[in-house]
């Protein structure tokens, strides 16, 4: 097949314990998953099924690196998740079968525009250019879902201090949940990275700090930024 163009490279990720890469195809990101958070940015946590937004596949950025400082912001936040890895395809699965596409877990960082979320809400007009901008999905290693769940704490450190502490327990809605109602959407395919949420907590990230997400049992996603 010929191009007008060269192909751009493709997205990827790093896995544990190997130099093979997941391939990364679509970025999806849910809203409003962890009670708490929800209440800090002033919503009803009880009042509506998971809702989703996305990024690029080319904003994923690999833990360990230093980044520029994203134009346009004044006000960078970071937002703590468990970010989970398709290897098969679904639509219109059960959460009973959901488990079944999942190839692996990974620690992330929802990196947000959050000056430029703000005026987009009160404008009543889409927020993407407030999560997805360049190096905005920050993805640690992936840990294969054959060597278990995560479960236990998920914790946001910004120059070693803790901004985020919680339970993966907590989600409103577990992967299961998330994984079925988002293949009601779209067709889920092999690719597919799933960002599950944030808890209370999420804040800022100046120039010159570093971002760590922490997940009990996972690599961290850490980043600096200059």
């Amino acid at each position: 097949m010929d191009f007008v163009l060269p192909p751009p490279a493709q997205a990827s990720v790093a896995v544990v314990g190997t130099a093979a890469r997941f391939a990364v195809r679509r970025i999806f990101c849910v809203g409003r998953n962890y009670a708490e958070h929800a209440r800090e940015m002033g919503h009803d946590p009880d009042a509506e099924p998971p809702f989703f937004f996305t990024k690029p596949a080319d904003a994923v950025v690999d833990s360990g690196l230093t980044l520029p400082f994203p134009v346009g912001t004044a006000d960078l936040h970071h937002e703590a998740e468990l970010v989970v890895a398709l290897g098969k395809s679904g639509v219109d699965v059960s959460a009973d079968q959901a488990q079944a596409l999942i190839w692996g877990y990974g620690a992330g960082n929802d990196l947000t525009r959050r000056d430029l979320q703000a005026a987009a809400k009160a404008a009543r007009r889409p927020w993407d250019m407030s999560k997805g901008f360049d190096h905005s999905a920050v993805v640690g290693a992936l840990r294969p879902a054959e060597q278990g769940v995560p479960a236990g704490r998920i914790r946001c450190l910004v120059d070693g201090r803790v901004t985020q502490d919680a339970d993966l327990a907590e989600m409103i809605w577990p992967v299961a949940g998330i994984i079925a109602h988002l293949s009601r959407l779209v067709t889920l395919h092999p690719g597919d990275l799933i960002f599950t949420g944030t808890p209370a907590g999420v804040g800022p990230i100046a120039r010159g700090q570093v971002c760590e997400v922490q997940i009990d049992g996972l690599e961290s996603a850490r980043v600096g930024f200059r």
